[in-house]
């Protein structure tokens, strides 16, 4: 990807101006950041010698290419088509950009089952080359998430109300399935800041079913320190020291 920085830096300094508008991309972009850093290097620290290890590693890497490839589709189908609405060509180069990133996809688990299937003299070479192609599908995803939180949310606020922004959150969330949103939780909640996740588990609170709420927090509690914990309860209106699956 080839950006010129001037230009960047210009539609950065604008989405700084828009702080307080709805922003459909900071919440998961922040939790893919956390999870594609956090299994790359889990990949680099990984002893392929050790079966359990390198399979518990190895899912893990498949667990996110999944996500990354739901991710994309989720941009695909509601993002991509409220910018081309009203400003057309607008998501031309990132939709290029998906597709490269799913071919990436493709290939990187290409690289898993070549590692599972080669000989124990060759996953040495095998898992060093994962962790390269990893590491660059990292950095790239990264770059391209940067793009999308200025130039693409500058065309967003330009054109569309936060209602608006809004309903399409909205109907974006609900394509989710279940098992995929809560997987979504654990990486997104621990990774945001408290004015979000108090934002985020308060509209579960309001909105979504007590035992999905309830679950929620169960999993995202190991994840947080005991200041965030106890400022989150406070933001919920909830006892500090309750424990994440009792009654609220």
């Amino acid at each position: 990807m080839k950006n010129d920085l001037d230009e960047l830096q210009r539609v950065a300094q604008a989405a700084a101006a828009n702080a307080s508008r709805v922003d459909l991309y900071a919440g998961i972009h922040k939790g893919l950041r956390a999870l594609m850093a956090d299994t790359l290097l889990a990949v680099g620290r990984m002893d392929c010698d050790d079966a359990l290890e390198l399979a518990q590693t190895t899912q893990r890497v498949m667990e996110l290419l999944d996500f990354c490839r739901s991710h994309l589709a989720h941009e695909n189908e509601f993002i991509h088509p409220a910018l081309e609405a009203r400003a057309p060509g607008a998501s031309g180069v990132i939709a290029h950009e998906h597709e490269e990133h799913e071919r990436d996809i493709r290939l990187l688990g290409e690289l898993v089952t070549a590692l599972l299937q080669c000989a124990p003299e060759d996953r040495a070479r095998a898992a060093a080359t994962l962790y390269g192609r990893l590491s660059l599908f990292v950095s790239h995803n990264y770059e391209h998430m940067y793009i999308e939180e200025t130039a693409h949310n500058a065309v967003l606020w330009a054109r569309y109300t936060d209602a608006e922004l809004i309903d399409i959150h909205n109907a974006l969330l609900a394509s989710i399935p279940p098992h995929e949103m809560m997987f979504a939780v654990r990486w997104m909640v621990p990774w945001i800041n408290p004015a979000q996740r108090a934002a985020m588990l308060g509209d579960m609170q309001a909105h979504a079913p007590a035992p999905a709420f309830e679950a929620a927090l169960g999993l995202v509690r190991p994840h947080l320190r005991e200041q965030e914990w106890t400022k989150l309860m406070k933001s919920l209106g909830l006892p500090v020291e309750r424990g994440p699956l009792e009654g609220c």
